[in-house]
């Protein structure tokens, strides 16, 4: 019998001073909390985000009873036990091999050296990535299924169904079911949404396919909109502070399993070790440095340099909610970067801001002469708003203004999606499509009873999903654009294309094979597209 379930779920905010050179820093926080999710929209086979809210006990213990390994069996058990040591196996190979590729484009005529370095390409060659190859067999039991975290959907029940008994509904009725709801709560068809919505819960789920994994969140969204709720499910997802060391590494999994953000951020460092390679005092400035290990294998490059290490000066900036999933402020990155210094005997300064991208100045910066500059922006642009949210148009200042800096070399990242401008039932469309791309290459690396691939999902993936389709103005943060629409931006803000190294490139193209031949690399006019399946999912190029 259906039975309500109302939730209440709060979170923590935080704001942060200035990060001065000495790594001084103040935090405080204060809590917050929402009304009440009052749909209840019918039975949920599985569930997704809101319960991981609602509830402190949605995450599992390590204990006895809680622990994945220990609930489901040998095939999960000897799953996780394989990705773990394929995965430190794939990061060792990668960062050999990315520090390789610098090393090269820093030599004194990387060219030749290029060609002259296929022997040691072939070395690294059988290391990298193969566990798709040689893992498991996906076993769907009810007892693996039953042992994955119930996170809950807004609107569901207690009363949940294995996916034995799902329904099942093929994919494109999948996509038009959503889209339906999207279409009736668009033209404020409330009763038919809250039908619609009842009736597409019993087909998506977040242990299913790649399509029905989607649906969930897309599912999660739409209900948020209507219950205008996304903003705080994204902030409860970005700030909210992890409970146990697992949950910072979910991250660094995500670009393990899906090699087109790594490779986006290696084509980043190819560009700025070539553009670098002659300087002998050199600033980075990484709009994004996140725990900074993007910095690791560069850094390590330009210390083996045959002419001596340079004087490195890295400005690291990050919003000061993202401490949360770097386990600590920016002191951390600092602390590291420090390390680094003593071990690989090269001269680095490190100064952290903690502030918001658009709200970086110059003088923040601390511009010095004779300095080569390098700016980097992963994953990042994208969050700051421009035209048609705010008249000022702070992307295209933010650009503008690291123009004049004159730097040697920009690096762009980003997913190639287009959820800016475009309106909402466009927009749905294609964040489904892009997404369960997304997933479809996720299912390669990771099998569909792994916890692992339901927190990365979860954690990395779902907050932006939700704040696409539940948020709207100032409150939509994820605002990707495709590289055209960044080429146009970057020439009006007064840059050029710095075509990206085309022995990177082969060197990726050869890399993702070892991953999956699904895996793609187009070049476009300097720049380099990355995605699954024919479909582009990331793009990187450079600017000067």
């Amino acid at each position: 019998m259906d039975s309500h379930r109302f939730y209440r779920y709060g979170s923590q905010l935080t704001s942060a001073n200035h990060l001065s050179y000495e790594f001084t820093t103040a935090t405080s926080y204060s809590e917050w909390t929402t009304g009440s999710l009052k749909l209840d929209l019918g039975n949920s086979p599985n569930s997704t985000l809101s319960n991981q809210f609602y509830s402190d006990s949605s995450i599992p213990s390590n204990s006895k009873e809680g622990h994945i390994s220990t609930i489901t069996g040998t095939n999960c058990k000897q799953t996780e036990v394989n990705f773990a040591e394929n995965y430190a196996s794939c990061s060792r190979s990668m960062k050999h091999a990315l520090q390789e590729i610098e090393s090269v484009l820093m030599s004194p005529d990387h060219n030749e050296a290029a060609t002259s370095t296929s022997a040691e390409f072939e070395e690294i060659k059988p290391k990298v990535l193969t566990k798709q190859r040689s893992r498991p067999e996906r076993h769907h039991s009810q007892d693996n299924i039953a042992s994955t975290p119930q996170l809950q959907y807004s609107y569901s029940l207690p009363e949940k169904r294995p996916r034995e008994t799902m329904e099942a509904l093929p994919m494109m009725d999948i996509k038009h079911l959503l889209a339906r709801c999207a279409e009736a709560l668009d033209d404020g068809r409330v009763n038919e949404f809250e039908t619609l919505v009842k009736e597409a819960a019993k087909f998506v789920s977040i242990n299913g396919d790649p399509i029905q994994r989607v649906g969930a969140y897309m599912l999660e969204g739409l209900v948020a909109r209507h219950e205008a709720s996304g903003t705080k499910i994204y902030r409860a997802l970005r700030c909210r502070q992890p409970e146990s060391k697992e949950l910072l590494s979910h991250m660094r999994i995500l670009y393990d399993i899906c090699p087109y953000f790594k490779f986006g951020h290696m084509a980043a460092n190819g560009a700025i070790a070539e553009s670098l390679r002659n300087e002998d005092r050199i600033h980075i400035i990484d709009f994004q440095i996140a725990q900074g290990t993007q910095w690791v294998t560069l850094i390590q490059a330009l210390a083996a340099r045959p002419r001596g290490p340079p004087h490195v000066r890295i400005t690291g900036i990050d919003d000061p909610v993202s401490e949360f999933a770097r386990g600590d402020g920016l002191q951390l990155v600092g602390k590291n970067l420090s390390e680094m210094s003593k071990k690989f005997n090269i001269p680095l300064e490190f100064h952290g801001l903690s502030v918001y991208g658009p709200q970086v100045t110059r003088d923040m910066l601390e511009i010095q002469p004779g300095e080569a500059l390098a700016v980097n922006f992963t994953l990042q642009l994208h969050h700051t708003p421009d035209e048609s949210v705010n008249v000022n148009n702070p992307r295209d200042g933010l650009l503008r203004m690291v123009k004049s800096l004159s730097p040697k070399v920009v690096t762009l990242v980003e997913q190639e999606s287009n959820t800016n401008t475009t309106p909402f039932l466009m927009r749905f469309s294609e964040t489904f499509d892009y997404y369960c791309v997304m997933f479809e290459s996720i299912d390669e690396t990771l099998p569909r009873d792994s916890k692992k691939r339901i927190d990365v999902e979860q954690h990395c993936l779902a907050k932006d999903i939700v704040n696409i389709i539940a948020c709207e103005g100032e409150e939509r943060i994820e605002r990707h654009e495709l590289l055209g629409k960044w080429r146009s931006r970057l020439t009006m803000a007064g840059f050029k294309s710095f075509p990206l190294s085309s022995y990177v490139n082969s060197v990726i193209k050869t890399l993702l094979g070892y991953y999956s031949d699904k895996y793609t690399l187009v070049e476009k006019d300097g720049a380099t597209l990355l995605g699954w399946n024919n479909r582009n999912l990331i793009s990187a190029s450079a600017w000067h």
